[in-house]
């Protein structure tokens, strides 16, 4: 019923679009292969933009890694090559670079800004806590690697930023998620060239 649902939407929503608009296609079918491959081929035919698989992922909702996986191969074949397909709810290193090697072009996940605000920064040789002690008094960069403004333009040390987050000045929330949006956008771009290149599971191998 509720991927009926699902369809009948999308019936409306690509009758009501408008000239200014693009629409994406939404795929749905829970963890159920019949109707995941049901759901694609529904949506998949359809004059949208763009699709998009939808549903819970992760281990926040009880999924795993393997069965997300699962779910994307049952719906990714229907879906065009020549579109856009967008994977909603994932986020982690490890699994853009499986879901990439499955087919999917595009991301949209909370854990850049979510960790973020928590003091979780993401970085080039791994994820680090920010306010614990042994940052305290650390006058490097955040992370010399990155290009983002935070690191390459104002150069905020990481002890800086751990003594924003203990005394729970706003900035400090602020500066960490621009640094880390940043890194899943530059992540993404390395992941573009190195298909371009050939290079992908190189990179893949180096970072996961």
């Amino acid at each position: 019923a509720a991927v009926a649902r699902t369809h009948r939407w999308a019936e409306r929503s690509l009758a009501a679009r408008t000239s200014e608009q693009i629409l994406y296609g939404i795929v749905q079918g829970g963890p159920f292969e019949d109707l995941r491959k049901q759901s694609a081929q529904f949506i998949g035919a359809m004059a949208f933009d763009g699709f998009a698989i939808g549903g819970s992922y992760g281990n926040s909702f009880g999924d795993t890694r393997e069965q997300t996986l699962r779910e994307v191969g049952w719906a990714v074949s229907y879906l065009s090559e020549e579109k856009p397909r967008h994977l909603l709810g994932i986020g982690l290193i490890e699994d853009l670079f499986s879901c990439v090697a499955a087919g999917m072009d595009t991301f949209d996940c909370v854990v850049p800004t979510r960790e973020a605000r928590h003091g979780s920064i993401w970085m080039s040789r791994g994820r680090i806590d920010i306010k614990k002690s042994i940052y305290a008094d650390d006058t490097s960069v955040l992370d010399e690697q990155c290009a983002c403004i935070v690191c390459a333009d104002m150069k905020t040390e990481k002890g800086a930023l751990r003594a924003l987050f203990k005394t729970k000045n706003s900035e400090a929330g602020r500066l960490a998620t621009i640094h880390n949006v940043s890194f899943f956008n530059l992540l993404m771009a390395r992941i573009r060239a190195s298909i371009r290149e050939g290079t992908f599971t190189a990179l893949r191998a180096s970072m996961t």
